[in-house]
């Protein structure tokens, strides 16, 4: 069941252009431990032999050699209880943001303050390393989207499903921010709507 949500999910990372060639990683959080896509896998084209089962402590249990992400994964599942899936990529939008160390904060949309508030940039620090593991973890302890500086994005959610709206939901929030400034920048909306928008929010929740 878990690795043909996995599956799914990349396919549909790949048909919306939100991953590229062999970049990024996908896990969802199980009894049995952590099922993450394998090293060196292709999200778009993913089989059962690219996903793996790791422990807590990232050690593989069954199947090859997991994602060289995997520590990022298992530190977000132990400081997030209410995390069961995450979803990480380069896509396009959001790893222009964050190779320019540029949060995502500006009020230009009902969706951004509702689902967001912000997106902010982790430090950057080398891919796969302790660093990049804190740095990132540090921002999600309060998000559940944050970009990696020079990297990518990462997105969590209680299920998959979830995180993938999640990631969609900020690529295209990234889009807009960016053909805002082209086209000279946006009307922010004011206090009083921001105000309203997160009353709703805690209404709905």
């Amino acid at each position: 069941m878990y690795k043909e949500k996995i599956i799914e999910i990349g396919k549909r990372l790949y048909l919306k252009n939100l991953t590229i060639g062999t970049s990024g990683n996908i896990s969802i959080r199980s009894d049995e431990g952590i099922f993450i896509t394998a090293s060196g896998t292709a999200l778009g084209n993913l089989t059962p032999d690219g996903i793996v089962l790791i422990n807590y402590e990232g050690k593989e249990i069954i199947g090859g050699k997991a994602s060289s992400e995997k520590m990022l994964h298992t530190e977000i599942y132990k400081r997030r209880p209410d995390i069961n899936a995450i979803i990480h990529t380069h896509s396009a939008y959001l790893t222009t943001f964050a190779s320019c160390h540029k949060a995502l904060n500006e009020p230009i949309m009902s969706e951004n303050i509702l689902y967001f508030e912000e997106i902010p940039v982790a430090p950057y620090a080398m891919p796969s390393s302790a660093k990049l593991v804190e740095n990132t973890a540090e921002f999600i302890e309060n998000h559940d989207v944050v970009m990696m500086a020079n990297h990518g994005a990462v997105a969590c959610a209680d299920n998959i499903e979830n995180a993938f709206l999640k990631m969609e939901t900020a690529e295209y929030y990234a889009q807009v921010t960016l053909n805002t400034k082209i086209l000279g920048g946006a009307k922010f909306l004011s206090d009083n709507d921001i105000k309203d928008l997160i009353n709703l929010k805690n209404n709905i929740h």
